[in-house]
């Protein structure tokens, strides 16, 4: 038997988390083992197991979402910019599609993107992090 999908069950609110994104499709929450202070998820709110499986119809609304997130995680960390991951299928810690976006500093951007990353004290506090802007 299946194991039930964490990330629904935020979706559901079974499982307390910190949302930065809330939407009718998307959402957004701090992963709770960054690789970086800041480290943010999003996902499709419909559970979708693996990138190929997840709906073209989708996919705009999903990584324009993305791009809100990182924006919002640069200004509000002031990273000098973000690593944005999608893992699929191998290595996928969740089976539910999500794009990491993480917070990156020229020094750190190679430790991210292997996932070695340790915080730092260069950023200020995830909980300090904006809210992601809905488009203009």
């Amino acid at each position: 038997m299946a194991r039930p999908c964490v990330f629904c069950a935020i979706v559901r609110g079974e499982i307390p988390t910190s949302v930065v994104l809330r939407e009718e499709r998307v959402w957004a929450f701090l992963d709770t083992r960054p690789v970086f202070k800041g480290h943010v998820l999003v996902i499709p709110k419909e559970h979708v197991e693996e990138f190929h499986a997840m709906p073209a119809a989708e996919m705009g609304t999903f990584w324009t979402a993305v791009q809100r997130v990182s924006r919002a995680v640069e200004a509000g960390l002031q990273a000098q910019g973000t690593f944005i991951g999608l893992n699929n299928k191998i290595s996928q810690s969740v089976p539910h599609v999500h794009a990491h976006v993480i917070p990156a500093a020229r020094a750190t951007a190679c430790a991210a993107s292997s996932g070695r990353g340790r915080p730092t004290n260069r950023t200020r506090s995830a909980t300090d992090m904006p809210r992601a802007s809905s488009p203009r």
